[in-house]
């Protein structure tokens, strides 16, 4: 799964968003257009996806 399009707080900004009842410190990364967020994302599926196959076929190879 990707996270592309979500944001990685830190534990501070984590521990602040107890306090934010109003919800205005919720940041997302953002795209141009969604066609981009979805190529962005794709891409970024698939590169994990080529990851996983690679380790895999490593572990495969080594044992």
């Amino acid at each position: 799964m990707s996270d592309f399009l979500f944001a990685m707080p830190s534990f501070l900004l984590g521990m602040g968003a107890v306090l934010d009842l109003g919800g205005t410190m919720e940041i997302f990364n953002t795209s141009s257009s969604p066609e981009s967020a979805d190529t962005l994302a794709i891409a970024n599926d698939w590169s994990a996806v080529g990851n996983d196959i690679r380790t895999a076929a490593a572990s495969t190879v080594s044992a």
